[in-house]
């Protein structure tokens, strides 16, 4: 069950890079950030804006590692991003070597996590993004945890 759920109106792109840059200088090693949301909500947008918050230098571009899975990027904690896109599911997950990653050192960030199934940590903060208009977006964030 969520131990707290919030829901946050975010009226542009720039609201959506500060609620980023905020995750980023928040996060803390071991923080797993699950991103639900159709094609083209901001997924990666909001994963480039987190990598700021985390001083991720900026030679160290961002991008959405749907064909290798997996970027990993250096700031104040190591930041690994991965796209469950292509994947089918669980076994898929595990067969490419990625459950490992799923909240080790570091801060997770992963895209698509539906295909993970049960390989979803227990600990994490799910981030919902719904697109309301091409600018607007509707985020709700839930915070899961042991206790």
């Amino acid at each position: 069950m969520a131990m707290e759920a919030i829901t946050l109106f975010l009226p542009d792109l720039a609201a959506t890079a500060e609620l980023g840059r905020q995750l980023g200088r928040k996060a803390q090693n071991g923080d797993v950030i699950l991103l639900y949301g159709g094609l083209g909500v901001g997924k990666t947008t909001l994963t480039q804006a987190i990598a700021v918050g985390l001083e991720v230098p900026p030679d160290q571009y961002v991008s959405s590692p749907s064909f290798a899975l997996l970027h990993e990027y250096q700031g104040r904690l190591p930041l690994f991003h991965l796209d469950c896109y292509r994947l089918a599911g669980e076994e898929d997950v595990e067969g490419a070597g990625l459950a490992e990653c799923i909240g080790r050192t570091g801060l997770t960030v992963i895209e698509w996590p539906e295909r993970l199934g049960n390989l979803r940590p227990e600990e994490r903060l799910d981030i919902f993004i719904e697109a309301i208009s091409e600018s607007e977006r509707l985020c709700r964030m839930e915070a899961w945890g042991k206790g």
